[in-house]
């Protein structure tokens, strides 16, 4: 599956969709941890079928940025 839009923090410089380790890397060392607070709130299965999981990620990652009282989160969409 191939997500339409990723969650990732305003001072990340790496995009998530094409340089992943170098993203994931600064993630973690900033200890922002985005791909595992995605997992807890994105309730994604494999009942679902890709594109209900595609949804799902994405309104979880609009609810991350919405309750985002520090203002670090953004939705960045793939272009390819």
């Amino acid at each position: 599956m191939t997500a339409d839009c990723a969650l990732t923090t305003i001072d990340n410089p790496f995009d998530p969709f094409k340089q992943f380790d170098e993203w994931f890397m600064f993630d973690e060392e900033k200890g922002y941890h985005s791909t595992s607070y995605l997992g807890r709130i994105a309730r994604t299965s494999d009942q679902l079928s890709d594109e209900e999981n595609r949804i799902e990620v994405e309104r979880a990652i609009d609810e991350i940025i919405k309750y985002d009282f520090r203002g670090i989160y953004k939705k960045v969409k793939n272009l390819n």
